[in-house]
């Protein structure tokens, strides 16, 4: 479901009247006008590369700059403030400057900071059944080791979802109320993940309204530039050293590099030399019966705020939980 909004008109406000609001934009920095907030594994790297297609949007580069919000990713942590002119080394291109760090959703301080300096931002917000999130969340972290190099051990699900970084990007309730303390809801258009498959020219053609951007024929491949938990793979000590070898090339150089390879769908940290499969854990109503109680607390809350419809969700969610405590007798 998307709840759509129409597109927001910017208010043209004095140069001297701008600064008091948005300080940082007399130190040089740009104006960014919408974040792909998303969650993780809720389809955002899909649609943020098909709305990258549009000569009207410019994504950032790259997708996940993970520069405004205090998470940099489901580990990294870091309240510093952000040197706020550099912002503009990730937007190369003209039109709507667009940035896709999936995990400012849950970042307590991403709110206040993007309200301080982008005031008229708007919002793409994709969801996904939160139990279904969250165990393809976990298989991802688990296929690439990066529990480990994190001193973290998540091999049993239910000790990792007691790990905040873990349960953090679920709390779609929790979020959404430090959201609605900065912005009106008004400014946020939020998708179902599942209708990006079903029915993925609907959903453009609304967030094209939402956005204020003319329709255009976009390459809806469904399978290019997925980033299921199952493709994910732990990188050996060769992968390793390739990838922090190309994180030292300067990104002006990397960036027409990135862009030939995503084209052709082409990853070359899938070749066995520089990455192993790991073994993919399917869901099961055990992952339900772990987590499924709090989160249908945390998808009613988000209803509550947003309007939202999550029935299906929550049915899902209880009907998995209750076949659980059938089979235990309770």
């Amino acid at each position: 479901m998307v709840r759509f909004m129409p597109m927001l008109v910017k208010d043209r406000i004095a140069d001297d009247e701008s600064e008091m609001i948005c300080p940082h934009r007399k130190s040089g920095v740009t104006e960014v006008d919408v974040f792909l907030i998303g969650v993780p594994k809720a389809g955002t790297t899909w649609l943020s590369n098909v709305l990258d297609q549009h000569p009207e949007v410019g994504l950032s580069e790259p997708k996940e700059p993970n520069f405004v919000a205090s998470h940099k990713g489901t580990f990294e942590r870091d309240e510093v403030e952000p040197d706020w002119p550099k912002y503009v080394d990730f937007f190369p291109r003209g039109g709507l400057k667009m940035d896709a760090s999936v995990h400012t959703f849950s970042c307590p301080v991403a709110p206040r900071r993007i309200q301080s300096n982008f005031p008229d931002a708007r919002f793409i917000l994709c969801l996904r059944e939160p139990v279904s999130r969250t165990v393809s969340h976990w298989n991802m972290i688990l296929s690439t080791g990066e529990d480990q190099e994190n001193n973290r051990d998540w091999r049993n699900f239910e000790e990792a979802w007691l790990d905040e970084s873990l349960r953090a990007d679920s709390l779609y309730g929790t979020s959404m109320t430090n959201w609605l303390e900065h912005f009106d809801i008004e400014r946020f258009s939020i998708i179902d993940s599942s209708r990006m498959r079903s029915e993925p020219m609907v959903v453009l053609r609304e967030l094209e309204g939402f956005l204020g951007i003319e329709e255009w024929n976009y390459d809806l491949n469904m399978d290019r530039h997925a980033n299921a938990a199952s493709s994910n793979r732990k990188k050996t000590a060769v992968g390793t050293m390739v990838m922090f070898c190309f994180s030292l090339i300067p990104n002006f150089v990397k960036s027409p590099i990135v862009k030939f390879l995503q084209r052709r769908d082409w990853n070359i940290y899938r070749l066995p030399i520089l990455s192993s499969e790991e073994e993919y854990v399917p869901l099961s109503d055990e992952h339900y019966s772990a987590c499924g109680g709090e989160l249908c607390e945390e998808i009613s809350l988000f209803g509550s705020l947003t309007g939202f419809d999550h029935t299906d969700w929550e049915s899902q969610i209880r009907s998995r939980v209750g076949s659980v405590s059938e089979n235990r007798g309770e």
